[in-house]
């Protein structure tokens, strides 16, 4: 599961990249799937640090404090959670939650069906490698449909010529 932060760290180059590598260590210390979801519906493409640094600090505060209080809760509430409820399975149905909310257009959403036919088509690898194929096939299929869509100026171009 934590081969996704290769994802996150992929997205976040050309956003942290002008920043220190002490700067940078700091923020990624803080990063989750929340912040990384949050912060690039906010920012689609990178800008001045100025304006997202504050924005991305807002986040990491409330979701770092809020997982912090949470794990600490399910430390002390470990014993009475009867163990037959299956826990992990909440974070399989959180990670989906995410996810759905990434599916904004075309590309993403043939990405999403490509990655999840490759990770059941190839379930029998060991030690999960189908999730390494289905993040492999999400990554080529999504540069396929962004290299051959025409850009987004022109369809918003297209779009109003039409009307």
């Amino acid at each position: 599961m934590n081969l996704r932060f290769i994802i996150f760290s992929a997205g976040w180059r050309p956003y942290f990249a002008p920043l220190s590598r002490r700067h940078r260590l700091g923020v990624t210390y803080f990063m989750a799937d929340l912040n990384y979801v949050a912060f690039m519906k906010r920012f689609p493409v990178p800008g001045a640090m100025s304006d997202q640094l504050p924005y991305l600090w807002g986040g990491v505060a409330v979701n770092w404090t809020a997982w912090q209080a949470m794990s600490v809760l399910g430390i002390v509430l470990a014993d009475v959670i009867p163990t037959q409820w299956g826990l992990g399975f909440a974070g399989s149905l959180a990670l989906l939650g995410i996810t759905a909310t990434l599916l904004i257009d075309r590309g993403t959403w043939i990405a999403a069906v490509v990655a999840a036919c490759a990770a059941f088509a190839a379930f029998a690898l060991p030690f999960h490698l189908n999730i390494v194929v289905a993040i492999a096939a999400a990554i080529a299929i999504g540069v396929l449909v962004d290299h051959f869509s025409p850009p987004a100026t022109a369809k918003a171009a297209a779009a109003g010529d039409a009307k």
